[in-house]
């Protein structure tokens, strides 16, 4: 298991979907989510079939914050063309974790 952290605070349990497949399903099929889900590569989300809201944050290739959002079920995001990450929590995630545009992420 890896950790997010930012200013060496742990933010959250981190989870990497790996491979296509497993991009592709991300947080599909779950009734809640305790943690954050990183999505790499990754420029773009949807929540068609998610069961719940998420937010998202879209991150470069050293885990900069560059841009967030929340996402409603059945919803189809527009890539941020400059993101390599996306990570992906349950609603309100971030909020708990006062993450911001701009911050720098790590992953332990």
């Amino acid at each position: 298991m890896s950790w997010l952290l930012r200013d060496g605070d742990v933010l959250a349990s981190l989870e990497e979907a790996r491979g296509a497949s497993g991009r592709t399903r991300g947080l599909l099929g779950r009734d809640g989510f305790e943690g954050a889900l990183l999505l790499r590569p990754a420029r773009s989300v949807h929540t068609i079939g998610m069961r719940f809201p998420i937010d998202v944050a879209y991150l470069d290739a050293e885990l900069h914050v560059l841009a967030m959002t929340r996402m409603h079920p059945w919803r189809v995001g527009l890539p941020r063309w400059h993101a390599r990450c996306v990570i992906e929590a349950e609603a309100g995630s971030f909020d708990r974790w006062k993450l911001a545009v701009g911050d720098e992420l790590e992953i332990k």
